[in-house]
C-alpha cells in the first residue's frame, strides 16, 4: 500500500502513521515500511510515528539516509529505539527543528551529543521519561543547539541544577517553555538561573521539584513578571504564601497556575490583592488550608476564569460555595470532586 501511495503522491510533505494507544499492542509500521518511506517520499518534512512499537534502529537508519529534508519527527513511545538509530537521524537530517522522543527509555546522552553536532536549528525537543539523560548530556546538547524554544525533560530524574544552568545560559533568548515535572534534583539554583537569563520564558513546569523554595520563586516573579504565562508547581512542598503572593501580584500576564498539594499555602496568599485584576484562565488550587473565602476573592479578581480545580480542598465544597452565595462564570468549569490521578493536562 505504501509503495502505491509513494508512486502516486511522491511530493507529500507530511505523513502521520501514529498508532492510537488503544491499538498499541499491534506493531503497526515496520522497518521495511520506513525503508519504503525513505525511498518514496523524498520531499517529506514531517513524520509522525507515535506508538509504533515495531520499528527499530534499522528503520531509523533508513530515515536518516533517505529523508534529508526532514524537519519534524515524532517517535514517542517507540520503545525499541536507541541512540544508534536516532543518531543516524540526527546526522542525516540536519534540518530537524522538532524532535519528540517521549517514552524512548533507551535514549541516553550519546544521542544528545549527535544532535548537538548536527542539528543546530533544533527548536523543540521532547525527552519526557528518558531516564538515562543526565546533566552532561543536556550540557552537551545546548553547546550546539542554542535556538531551543521548547524543552521537555519531564521525569528525567537524573537532570539537576547543572544541566538547567547550561540551558538557561545557552538558550537565554530563545527558551519559551521548560518542563521539569518530577525532576527531583532540580532546586533553587535552576529557578534563579532561569529568572536571570531566560527573558522570554512563558511556560515553566516544576511540579514535584520539592527542593524549590520561596527564595527562588520570589526572584522568578520579579524577573519574569511580563513574560510568564503558565506556571505549574504542584507538590512543591516548600512553597508558602509569601512567594505565591509575589506570583499573583507581579506576574500580571499569568494565565494558568497549578499549586496543587502545596500544603503550606493558605488564604493569606490571596488576601491583600487590592485593586489587582488577575489574568488567570486556569487555576488548580487543591490546597488543604484554602477556604471558600479565597474562592470568592478569585471570582472577583479573575473575570476570565475558565477552569477551577478544588478537588483536594476539604474546606471548599459545592454546598459551601452555594451557601456563601458565590456565582461562577457561565463558561467556567469547576471541579469539586474526582480522582486526583485523573489529571487534566491544561498546563
Amino acid at each position: 500500500m505504501l509503495k502505491k501511495i509513494a508512486a502516486r503522491f511522491s511530493r507529500v510533505v507530511e505523513l502521520d502513521l501514529s498508532q492510537s494507544i488503544s491499538r498499541s499492542y499491534y506493531p503497526g509500521v515496520t522497518d521495511s515500511d520506513l525503508s519504503l518511506i525513505a525511498d518514496g517520499f523524498k520531499c517529506l518534512n514531517s513524520l509522525h510515528l507515535q506508538n509504533c512499537k515495531g520499528i527499530t534502529d534499522a528503520g531509523m537508519e533508513s530515515i536518516g539516509c533517505g529523508l534529508t529534508s526532514l524537519q519534524s519527527l515524532d517517535v514517542s513511545y517507540c520503545r525499541k529505539l536507541t541512540d544508534k538509530g536516532l543518531s543516524a537521524v540526527a546526522k542525516g537530517c540536519c534540518n530537524l527543528r522538532i524532535l519528540h522522543l517521549a517514552g524512548c527509555r533507551f535514549v541516553a546522552d550519546g544521542l544528545l551529543q549527535a544532535i548537538s553536532e548536527n542539528c543546530h536549528n533544533l527548536e523543540e525537543l521532547v525527552l519526557q521519561g528518558c531516564i538515562n539523560i543526565s546533566d552532561s548530556g543536556i550540557t552537551e546538547l545546548v553547546n550546539g543547539c542554542q535556538n531551543i524554544k521548547i524543552l521537555d525533560i519531564n521525569k528525567c530524574s537524573n537532570v539537576g541544577d547543572v544541566g538547567i544552568l547550561s540551558v538557561s545560559k545557552s538558550c537565554s533568548s530563545s527558551l519559551k517553555t521548560l518542563k521539569l515535572l518530577d525532576c527531583y534534583k532540580v532546586g533553587d539554583e535552576s529557578i534563579l538561573s532561569l529568572a536571570k537569563f531566560c527573558k522570554n520564558l512563558e511556560t515553566l513546569i516544576i511540579g514535584g521539584c520539592r527542593d524549590i523554595t520561596d527564595d527562588s520563586i520570589k526572584f522568578l516573579a520579579a524577573a519574569r513578571q511580563i513574560s510568564l504565562r503558565n506556571l505549574r508547581m504542584d507538590w512543591c512542598l516548600n512553597i508558602t504564601d509569601s512567594s505565591l503572593n509575589c506570583i499573583l501580584t507581579q506576574c500580571r500576564n499569568l494565565e494558568a497556575l497549578d499549586i496543587s498539594c502545596c500544603e503550606e499555602v493558605s488564604d493569606a496568599a490571596f488576601q491583600g490583592l487590592g485593586e489587582i485584576e488577575l489574568s488567570l484562565k486556569v487555576l488548580k488550587v487543591n490546597c488543604p488550608r484554602v477556604s471558600v473565602e479565597v474562592i470568592g476573592i478569585l471570582l472577583e479578581k479573575c473575570s476570565a476564569l475558565e477552569y477551577l480545580d478544588v478537588r483536594s480542598c476539604p474546606l471548599v465544597t459545592k454546598a459551601g460555595c452555594k451557601e456563601a452565595g458565590l456565582q461562577f462564570p457561565q463558561n467556567c468549569k469547576v471541579k469539586f470532586a474526582g480522582d486526583m490521578l485523573e489529571y487534566d493536562v491544561l498546563i
